[in-house]
């Protein structure tokens, strides 16, 4: 897929907002990166997302269960203060995820734009063509998380109805919303990501109200529960080094409500209009979504449910029938308020619903990414009339359908399994991203042109260090809990580490088999091919001019 391409890059060198190429650079010397090869035969993806859909995909697109289920047993297990000091440093390295996702993906929004391609563009392709399966494998089973949460939420309400109808109909509807138009996944998510974004804030509201009191019993709580039980359950060993291990496993669990979410935004960047203008949008606005939704969202949890309340789930123990209820949902029963706890469930069904909506999306286009690297075969370049990479869709679509051991295997033992398979894949693969982007801005400055990123994000690339670092100590530490005495099963370590060896293997094999460099050298790595057509895709941009205040708000927003 490299290939020298004197033309092009003499082509880029005329364009006035490139400049000339240095001359310590040989045009011949440059590894040129290009997928447009046979679109007539295999179609492409469309633009069909509009701003107000990326921004709400940024914003909602993966709040899911991780946030309003998975954080059930973190409590339990860990306490009110490790859960919420565990979001808060997640967060952070979130954050720094999705500047760095931004910048790269602003900076060329190409088709097939993704994490893989990046990777391949700028580090190497064995590297790339390991990272790429491991996404497209994460994603498909986030899905089935996602599909495999919907049927413990649904436990909530006792009925007749069987498990695997309702995973049937809850895997169905996802895979319509994504196998026809790539705007119908757009809609679908711009309308449950609002009803999760008003749900959300809805619920810190009753927070704060059942904090000073203002609940039906008017029974003031305020941070009761940080008293008593206590604020940690220590893990493992008593004192101090307990509590670190609590704050430690928390640190662990709670990746899951964040994995893999940032990249949606570079899987639309293809696929989004005027993607210069609306992706430095959600990239800054990111943060916002990270202190509201899942940091004040958090403390409520930690204000409003006592850890060791009986009706909370107990991770791969539980089998009581109401074990998939959220927090949030015992926590509005134990207030008393009768019905809310019902329609907030129905909320929080949807959230579920709508991330395994976005991830189905992703896992459908990393593959397609995949194919357009010449990383996977090339009938998963297929596109419908309408942009839609339909056989990824179908592919994705079969490896979900592992949510059906929920069936014989319960449906919260199962998606604990998920929670730890696909945590220990998306740490892997924030590592492989960041070193990518390092890499992205090490080209940038030999060419002299680190200038021109159209979103420049702060910090940089001291924060990337100091996440790199963090992510691999996490990755490592993953399954820390099974080596402790009376603690290991093998169920449990192959979950916490086997994407490791995976992810390895994948990666020497494809450099044993085509003898690929250990690194893309610098002058080699090209960062022009694409980026005349962006700039003149930006110049064409005529930003929407607000008329009265509403519009200048909904702009704001969307």
């Amino acid at each position: 897929m490299f290939n020298s391409d004197k033309h092009d890059l003499e082509k880029v060198s005329a364009d006035s907002n490139v400049g000339p190429l240095p001359e310590k650079f040989s045009s011949n010397d440059i590894e040129t990166f290009d997928h447009t090869e046979s679109d007539a035969k295999y179609g492409t993806t469309q633009r069909g997302l509009k701003s107000r859909h990326i921004q709400l995909i940024a914003l909602g697109g993966c709040i899911g269960t991780g946030l309003f289920v998975g954080t059930g047993a973190t409590l339990s297990t860990t306490g009110p203060a490790p859960l919420f000091m565990s979001f808060v440093v997640i967060s952070g390295l979130v954050w720094v995820v999705m500047q760095t996702l931004g910048e790269m993906s602003a900076y060329i929004p190409t088709s097939g734009s993704s994490v893989p391609l990046f990777v391949k563009r700028y580090v190497e392709p064995s590297l790339a063509f390991a990272a790429g399966w491991n996404y497209w494998y994460a994603y498909a089973m986030l899905v089935a998380s996602e599909v495999s949460a919907s049927a413990v939420i649904i436990d909530y309400w006792s009925n007749p109805v069987p498990v695997a109808v309702w995973l049937t109909i809850v895997l169905v509807t996802i895979v319509m919303l994504n196998i026809f138009v790539v705007s119908w996944y757009g809609e679908s998510e711009f309308w449950f990501a609002s009803i999760k974004i008003i749900g959300i804030l809805g619920l810190i509201v009753l927070g704060v109200v059942l904090f000073f009191g203002g609940g039906p019993n008017h029974d003031r709580l305020g941070f009761r529960y940080w008293q008593k039980p206590g604020a940690f359950i220590p893990f493992a060993a008593p004192g101090n080094t307990g509590k670190f291990l609590a704050f430690w496993t928390a640190l662990v669990k709670s990746g899951f409500a964040f994995i893999l979410s940032p990249e949606l935004i570079v899987l639309a960047a293809g696929e989004t209009e005027a993607p210069r203008r609306n992706i430095p949008k959600a990239a800054k606005r990111f943060v916002y979504r990270l202190m509201v939704f899942y940091i004040v969202g958090t403390l409520v949890i930690t204000v409003i449910v006592a850890s060791n309340d009986d009706l909370l789930l107990q991770g791969v123990n539980s089998g009581e029938s109401n074990a998939g209820a959220s927090p949030f949902v015992i926590g509005i029963k134990r207030a008393g308020i009768r019905t809310l706890d019902h329609i907030i469930n129905a909320v929080i069904l949807t959230s579920a619903w709508s991330a395994g909506n976005s991830f189905m999306f992703a896992g459908s286009r990393s593959l397609y990414s995949l194919a357009l690297n010449g990383q996977a075969p090339k009938i998963f370049r297929t596109c419908n009339k309408h942009g839609v990479p339909y056989m990824c869709v179908a592919v994705t679509s079969l490896l979900a359908c592992l949510v059906y051991l929920s069936v014989s295997g319960g449906s919260a033992n199962v998606f604990q399994w998920f929670v730890n398979l696909t945590t220990i894949s998306g740490y892997i693969a924030w590592i492989i991203l960041l070193i990518a982007y390092l890499r992205f801005r090490r080209a940038l400055e030999y060419n002299g042109i680190l200038h021109q990123r159209p979103y420049k994000s702060p910090g940089q690339p001291y924060v990337t260090y100091v996440a790199l670092g963090f992510l691999i100590v996490l990755t490592l530490t993953n399954g820390f809990q099974v080596f402790f005495p009376g603690k290991f099963t093998v169920s449990s370590f192959l979950a916490a580490y086997i994407t490791l060896p995976i992810v390895i293997v994948l990666y020497l094999g494809h450099k044993i088999w085509f003898r690929t460099p250990l690194f893309l050298r610098v002058h080699k790595i090209d960062v022009y091919t694409g980026k005349d057509e962006a700039d003149r895709l930006e110049e064409t941009d005529v930003p929407p001019v607000p008329k009265n205040v509403m519009q200048k708000i909904w702009f704001w927003i969307a």
